[in-house]
């Protein structure tokens, strides 16, 4: 038994009664809200949020304790019709992490229901062997004969153990979720320690959050296929840290976009990425942005590998 596996034993044998631990895999279309729900379960930011379609490419681990359970969320990529070599690495990812989890949580957006990509997941998942619950995101903005209605329409289709409806963006519902997945999954000792909340290098999750301010500041100006990398982590005498990151894009009139006028662009992209890594690290940052065209990045192996995605053929 490793160190780690050590500490997080003796985190549980502190519970009361016996421990339960496991995988959930979120998988649905894109968009449908599965990047605010793992926030909103951990209860801190593990993954990125952007209205950007497609903005999780890899899996990202986010864990929470609830009860005597600790429950490993897995937040694929959203699901939908590849048409790119990312987008096939990204698909693939998201039906991986899918079967090897040990419960799968569908995420569906009610505003939108059934439509496109979310009924070519319901029979992709008949062809998934784990236990499957439904949930119904965004009920806020439905009629509840509405969603009983999408909510019948989906379990006609697949064998789903529960249905929950919740709104990720306000809690709502999601207490239920925690206590159903707390008691499901199971029995055995925790995965990690019990004050970890993700399995993302802090390397990896700087470059994510930095990622997430350029789609905000660019949502409609700047292409989905743009990258960050950490290529500088220095922690300093006087306690803060020095980061460099690279963006990446593929052509120059790209690179003018993600500059701005003046660099005024950068710098807003800087400003807000600092202060979210200042409050996360809880130690000052002083972060340098550099801007770099790498044309047909998106078929170079070594950025799918940066990503943590396998690079398909």
């Amino acid at each position: 038994m490793t160190q780690e596996e050590d500490i997080a034993a003796e985190a549980a044998a502190e519970t009361h009664g016996p421990t339960h631990s496991g995988f959930v895999a979120l998988i649905g279309p894109t968009n449908a809200g599965k990047s605010t729900l793992v926030n909103r379960l951990v209860g801190a930011k593990v993954s990125i949020v952007s209205h950007k379609v497609q903005t999780t490419r890899a899996i990202v681990r986010g864990i929470a304790i609830h009860d005597n359970a600790q429950i490993v969320f897995m937040d694929t990529p959203g699901i939908f019709k590849p048409r790119r070599r990312l987008d096939r690495a990204m698909v693939t990812s998201a039906w991986g992490g899918a079967k090897d989890a040990d419960l799968i949580m569908l995420l569906i957006d009610s505003e939108r229901g059934l439509r496109g990509d979310a009924e070519a997941i319901l029979e992709g998942l008949k062809e998934v062997q784990q236990p499957k619950i439904l949930v119904l995101n965004k009920i806020d903005r439905v009629n509840r004969e509405d969603l009983l209605a999408l909510a019948a329409s989906a379990n006609e289709k697949i064998a789903f153990e529960r249905t929950f409806m919740i709104s990720a963006e306000n809690g709502s519902g999601c207490d239920d979720v925690m206590d159903y997945l707390a008691e499901t999954l199971p029995e055995g000792p925790w995965y990690y320690p019990e004050d970890q909340i993700s399995d993302l290098p802090m390397r990896q999750l700087a470059a994510e959050i930095t990622r997430e301010k350029l789609f905000l500041r660019l949502h409609q100006e700047l292409p989905y296929s743009s990258h960050v990398e950490t290529e500088k982590w220095e922690e300093r005498k006087d306690g803060s840290v020095r980061i460099e990151q690279v963006i990446y894009v593929e052509r120059d009139s790209q690179k003018k976009i993600a500059l701005g006028k003046g660099g005024e662009t950068i710098k807003a992209i800087s400003t807000a990425s600092r202060k979210e890594l200042s409050e996360i690290l809880e130690q000052p940052v002083h972060l340098f942005l550099f801007v770099k065209v790498r044309e047909n990045w998106g078929d170079d192996p070594e950025r799918f590998r940066e990503m943590g995605l396998d690079f398909p053929r």
